[in-house]
C-alpha cells in the first residue's frame, strides 16, 4: 500500500492486505479461490466434464462408467476443498473491512476533532480582529477629534499672529516715525 494523504490512516492495518497472509500457503489459497469464479476456470471445467461425459459414454472399456462415480468422487473433493477456501476468503475480507471501516471512523473523527479546533481557532481570531477594529476606529476618532483641535488651535495661533504683527506695527509705526 503507497503511502499518501489520502490513505496514511490505513497503514496501521497494510498487514491485513493479503487475503490469507502473505505466506505461500496464503498466495496459493487466494489464487486458488480467486480462480474459481473466474470465466475461464468455469469454461474449462465444463469443458473437461463434457469430455470426461462423453469419452466415458463413448467407449466400451471406459474408466468412469454411466453413473460417473469417478466423477462425482472429483466434485465432491473440489467442493470440499473449495467452500473451505471461499469462506476463508470471505472471513479474512470482512475482517480487512471491518478493520479498514474502523481505521476510516478513527480518521473521520480525527478530521472531524481538528475541524473543530480550526473552526474555534477561526471564531477567536474573528474575534481578535473584531476587537482590534473597534479599537482603530476608537483611535481614529481620537486623532480626528485632536485634528479638530490642533486646527482650531493653529487657527488661533494664526489669528492671536495676525493681531501681534499689526500691533507691532502700530508700535513700530508710533515709535520711530
Amino acid at each position: 500500500m503507497s503511502q499518501n494523504r489520502a490513505t496514511r490512516h490505513l497503514l496501521p492495518h497494510a498487514h491485513l492486505g493479503a487475503t490469507f497472509g502473505s505466506d505461500r500457503f496464503g498466495a496459493f489459497a487466494e489464487r486458488f479461490a480467486r480462480g474459481f469464479g473466474a470465466p475461464r476456470f468455469l469454461i474449462a471445467q465444463t469443458i473437461a466434464v463434457a469430455v470426461w461425459i462423453a469419452w466415458n459414454a463413448a467407449t466400451h472399456d471406459a474408466f468412469d462408467p454411466f453413473p460417473f462415480i469417478l466423477l462425482n468422487l472429483a466434485f465432491s473433493t473440489q467442493a470440499a476443498y473449495a467452500a473451505p477456501l471461499i469462506l476463508l476468503a470471505q472471513t479474512r475480507q470482512a475482517e480487512r473491512d471491518r478493520e479498514w471501516t474502523d481505521a476510516d471512523a478513527h480518521h473521520r473523527e480525527e478530521l472531524s476533532g481538528a475541524t473543530l479546533e480550526l473552526l474555534a481557532q477561526n471564531t477567536s481570531l474573528t474575534e481578535s480582529v473584531s476587537e482590534l477594529l473597534q479599537r482603530n476606529t476608537t483611535l481614529t476618532e481620537e486623532l480626528q477629534a485632536l485634528l479638530r483641535q490642533n486646527t482650531k488651535l493653529t487657527r488661533q495661533v494664526h489669528d492671536l499672529s495676525r493681531h501681534i504683527d499689526g500691533l507691532t506695527g502700530e508700535i513700530h509705526a508710533r515709535i520711530a516715525p
